[in-house]
């Protein structure tokens, strides 16, 4: 008995390797005249190591095999190959005299999809093998849609990182650290600082709802935004209204909450509003504590048009740690099922780590995930630190 390849019956069926496995000619020749002139290229094996060999060299779609065979029996053949990478995903039909449950249950233990009981019946066969082809196929294209789309995001990922800052810029009396994390890929956080006239500087952190390509997008609108901002945006209840209005054209059913403050180099000041947002953190030596810094603020941008926009003035201090953040920090959870929460990190910011930002930031994200107990994170990060000197 020779490979035999007739002709196809159908397209899809045309490239699809069978390959049929058992140490008895008879049985080889039952199972080939049932399957033959159904569009399968059938492959044949007389034993355990020839079946393995022809697996290597042609990766079948699906595997008919025999259990009980001299040398490597069908168990043996299929522990090997749900162990290989390369193979694991081929399914296995084992075929069999044995009725015992228990040897059928061992067979599917070990990875096979089905079981056909010996004598063959030609339908019952036939019904498996398309069956069996069909899931195959269908996981394969699912598989390859899904490499496709971890393609796409990868470059969503890529586009957005190149909007963040490249460097944080040099303000004078104020040294600055960031952190940026996606839950997976692409995500909706977006951090950033504009120079301004008058040695003012403009500090975003912002968070669009969602995660993945959609909310990316809503966060380059806010970045495009903000940077083309035409004229100087050293009004934060006007930067915050005009950004607003545009998103509500074109965000459609969705919201983006955010952060806004302009801080006076001249006098340390800081004027802040704030759109459905966290209040940003505050720790002074001073006080000996981190508290947050109560602003009114208004709803998350992107629903509809604002009035008044409250704005929040403070003064800073020498030694004062400023932090804004989005939610995705707070929000994390560890295998119990507790969340992170805003007095882990009021504590972290009031811990004596020094004045370098770099630093006092590493050790909160480093206690985030300390606690997480390697958890993936379910949502975006940002944090951008300001240490006044």
């Amino acid at each position: 008995m020779t490979n035999h390849s007739p002709p196809s019956t159908d397209s899809r069926a045309e490239a699809e390797r069978i390959l049929l496995v058992d140490d008895n000619p008879a049985n080889l020749q039952v199972l080939f005249q049932t399957l033959e002139g159904r569009g399968y290229n059938l492959l044949v094996a007389k034993d355990g190591e020839t079946a393995l060999t022809i697996v290597k060299k042609a990766l079948p779609e699906l595997i008919l095999l025999d259990i009980m065979m001299p040398g490597i029996d069908g168990y043996e053949v299929c522990r090997q190959l749900k162990e290989n990478p390369a193979t694991r995903d081929i399914p296995v039909i084992f075929l069999s005299a044995l009725d015992d449950t228990k040897d059928k249950v061992r067979g599917l233990d070990l990875g096979a999809v089905d079981y056909i009981s010996k004598p063959f019946q030609a339908d019952e066969v036939i019904a498996r093998v398309n069956t069996h082809l069909t899931i195959h196929r269908l996981q394969q294209q699912l598989q390859e849609q899904k490499d496709a789309l971890e393609r796409e995001l990868e470059v969503v990922a890529k586009v957005q990182y190149d909007l963040l800052p490249k460097r944080l810029p040099e303000i004078k009396g104020m040294k600055l650290s960031a952190y940026y994390q996606t839950s997976r890929y692409a995500g909706g956080d977006y951090y950033d600082i504009i120079e301004l006239p008058d040695e003012r500087w403009g500090f975003m952190v912002a968070d669009a709802e969602g995660h993945s390509t959609p909310a990316a997008v809503r966060m380059a609108m806010t970045c495009a935004l903000l940077r083309g901002y035409p004229g100087a945006a050293s009004d934060p209840g006007e930067v915050l209204k005009d950004l607003n209005r545009t998103l509500c054209e074109v965000v459609g059913m969705s919201f983006i909450t955010a952060i806004y403050a302009v801080y006076n180099g001249r006098d340390q000041s800081l004027r802040i509003v704030k759109a459905g947002h966290m209040d940003p953190l505050l720790y002074r030596p001073a006080d000996g504590e981190t508290a947050e810094i109560p602003c009114a603020g208004t709803f998350a941008m992107g629903i509809e048009d604002y009035g008044e926009v409250p704005l929040t003035e403070i003064s800073l201090q020498a030694g004062d740690r400023l932090l804004f953040y989005t939610d995705g920090l707070t929000e994390r959870f560890n295998p119990e099922g507790e969340m992170y929460g805003l007095e882990r990190l009021r504590r972290q910011l009031s811990k004596d780590h020094g004045d370098n930002p770099r630093e006092i930031l590493d050790a909160i994200v480093d206690d985030a995930e300390r606690f997480a107990k390697g958890l993936p994170a379910d949502d975006d990060q940002a944090l951008l630190l300001c240490v006044v000197e």
